[in-house]
């Protein structure tokens, strides 16, 4: 009678043992299986926007130099003591470590290092103005997921010259010609987008808002604007030479504004709204 319960609870200690041997099997395999789904990237980048996210985390946007534009998940990022600390402010330049799932549109960001900070260039009214165009305008250009070395470099070199110098007119005229360059918007300067003739020196020239091209006077429409030769020359010479060959004794403020003023003109037509930080724009001194 023992010999036979002694079997029976041998036979039931041994199925539990199963059992958890089975489980614990497939705890580890399901583990693995999400790891290979959220694989960990490593990328620089620059921080677009950061929203409160819940009670304790935030809503990041920004762009991966190998990845392109994303948005992810913080979690504890508004903890006081989070290991994020300031690398989540905007323009950041940090290096990322997040996870991704093919099924989900946003990433999981696991750390950040910063890299260079620009929260001293903000305290500056007509900088921060000038830096929050450059986010809101790469947030606004570029598609999701797709690399954009190029605009990824641009966006850190005007923000690099904007802490650098204090002065934002010159970095805000060179970013938003470049930003309508690469984006393939960019109408010749050289000749009338109507006609084909080319411009001759001295000639007035105008913006077509409908068109989004320059063009000459007997092609211009009514609400063309005027765009002055030394814009234009400023502009060509944006185009052909560094951003940190230019100075004020070449472009002076506003001339820089007014090839601002039709870039972002462009833009805004291409994304179809307003640029919420062009409002707080300024005339320069």
């Amino acid at each position: 009678m023992f010999a036979m319960i002694e079997k029976i609870v041998s036979k039931r200690v041994a199925c539990a043992a199963c059992k958890d041997a089975i489980r614990h099997r497939e705890f580890w395999v399901r583990r693995s299986a999400r790891r290979r789904a959220m694989p960990l990237h490593e990328s620089e980048a620059i921080v677009l926007r950061s929203y409160p996210l819940g009670e304790a985390d935030r809503l990041v946007s920004f762009l991966s130099r190998e990845v392109g534009r994303l948005r992810g998940v913080a979690s504890g990022a508004r903890r006081p003591k989070s290991r994020f600390g300031a690398t989540l402010e905007r323009l950041s330049h940090v290096r990322i470590w997040f996870y991704e799932r093919e099924t989900r549109d946003l990433v999981r960001i696991n750390q950040c290092e910063i890299i260079e900070s620009f929260l001293e260039a903000f305290r500056d009214y007509a900088s921060s103005v000038a830096l929050a165009l450059f986010s809101e305008i790469t947030e606004a250009v570029l598609p999701d997921r797709e690399a954009a070395d190029a605009n990824f470099r641009l966006l850190l070199l005007v923000t690099q010259a904007v802490k650098r110098t204090n002065k934002s007119e010159i970095p805000l005229a060179y970013f938003t010609i470049w930003t309508v360059k690469l984006g393939g918007w960019l109408s010749a300067l050289d000749s009338c987008a109507r006609c084909g003739r080319e411009f001759k020196f001295g000639e007035s020239e105008y913006f077509s808002a409908g068109a989004q091209a320059m063009v000459c006077g007997q092609c211009r429409r009514g609400g063309a604007r005027l765009i002055s030769t030394a814009a234009l020359t400023a502009a060509r010479k944006m185009l052909g030479e560094r951003l940190d060959r230019i100075g004020e004794d070449s472009i002076g403020p506003c001339i820089a504004r007014e090839i601002s003023e039709v870039m972002l003109d462009i833009i805004e037509h291409q994304i179809d709204r307003k640029l919420t930080s062009r409002e707080s724009l300024e005339s320069p001194a």
